[in-house]
């Protein structure tokens, strides 16, 4: 047997498992649920003999609001105009409206987290997160800043013509990867000039090994010869995404982020790599989607699949990045949400322990996906730019 078939059981007893003890843990609730509820008549009676003796309403319930992990979550793999710090302490970050009337700019604070309408220069504004209302067209270029009318309702006519280029969470977070990057690989850069001929040392020796694996084990096999046009491309991406994976697994600041698990961000990857391999593909990449080496019959049916097929690629890298990272964020979040749903101390140990498994996996897929993603496109560059032999 296999380390991959050992990993796969081990993986499938421990869920077996989890299975087990939450089908428990849900039994044991339900009992008492219904002992509770047995008992609720004789807590009413003395409930309401409390308010009948003090004349005081609403004075006697007081209990906490219901725990919805759906909204907890999506709140935290969604994008926003505030960063978390830690506690109840948000970093505001600028707003930055094109409207009809001209440029806006002002900072998220003066929303007070939704609960306040804001005065702008041109209008009035207000911070909403329901944009399930709004047409498609309307939610494209902003979802949750509205335009609020002299009658105190938003105005949609005013509101479907606003262009939102503010700087959101993610947003921020994209520009704290990239100015990462700079920093790591200029002074790298800087390393290589200094010591021409030498061992690598420091930071250089760190990711030295992993710029030669892109190299020599992503970029030449997959293109050929051509590879050294396309490295810094494949390199760039390849750390692009493997930064952006491990600040989103830091639950505070400086992460906390969901940068590649925003299609947005995966979409313009996706892009650049289909721009990059049709701009470069030769005459027989095209040919073979053209005019494939089929009888002519068949045309009608192979160039359709052909040319769907050079959609379909870079929207399976897209989805690929966006759907394995968003959902390990999401199952992450719901293994903690089970201690505020039980609100059982013996849930919590099996909890942090399967949350502890799932951020050492996540560590894993945060590697593995910047690997998957940047050995793709150079599979797809390399059958673009493939000679006719």
């Amino acid at each position: 047997m296999d380390c991959n078939q050992v990993f796969v059981s081990k993986v499938k007893r421990l869920i077996v498992v989890f299975t087990l003890l939450i089908a428990f843990l849900s039994i044991k609730i339900d009992t008492f649920a219904q002992v509770d509820s047995a008992v609720v008549p004789v807590d009413s009676v003395v409930a309401h003999t409390a308010e009948s003796v003090s004349g005081e309403h609403g004075a006697v319930d007081h209990g906490e609001g219901k725990f919805e992990p759906t909204e907890v979550i999506m709140e935290h793999i969604a994008d926003s105009h505030v960063w978390h710090l830690w506690g109840h302490t948000s970093l505001p970050l600028p707003i930055i409206l094109y409207t009809p009337n001209g440029l806006e700019v002002f900072s998220s604070a003066h929303f007070h987290h939704g609960e306040e309408d804001y005065q702008g220069t041109h209008y009035k504004y207000r911070y909403t997160t329901d944009a399930s209302k709004q047409a498609m067209g309307q939610n494209f270029f902003n979802k949750n800043v509205k335009v609020v009318g002299a009658d105190g309702q938003v105005d949609e006519a005013v509101t479907a013509k606003l262009i939102d280029l503010s700087i959101t969470k993610n947003v921020a977070a994209m520009l704290l990867a990239v100015v990462l990057l700079l920093i790591i690989f200029i002074s790298v850069a800087g390393t290589y000039k200094k010591r021409v001929g030498k061992a690598p040392k420091g930071l250089q020796s760190f990711l030295e090994p992993i710029m030669v694996f892109v190299r020599d084990d992503i970029a030449k096999p997959n293109i050929g010869h051509k590879y050294a046009k396309f490295l810094p491309f494949l390199l760039s991406v390849f750390f692009f995404i493997l930064i952006n994976n491990l600040l989103g697994l830091i639950p505070i600041f400086p992460g906390g982020s969901n940068v590649t698990g925003n299609i947005a961000v995966t979409f313009v990857l996706a892009l650049c790599t289909m721009i990059i391999v049709n701009v470069n593909g030769n005459k027989y990449y095209w040919k073979h989607i053209l005019l494939p080496d089929v009888p002519k019959w068949m045309y009608v049916i192979m160039i359709p699949v052909e040319l769907i097929g050079v959609i379909s690629k870079p929207f399976a890298l897209m989805v690929r990045l966006f759907a394995n990272i968003t959902a390990g964020h999401i199952i992450v979040l719901s293994l903690v949400s089970l201690i505020f749903i039980f609100k059982s101390f013996g849930i919590a140990p099996v909890s942090v322990a399967f949350v502890l498994f799932m951020d050492v996996l996540e560590l894993l897929v945060a590697f593995l996906q910047a690997f998957i993603f940047t050995l793709l496109t150079a599979l797809f560059i390399g059958m673009a730019v493939e000679e006719h032999h």
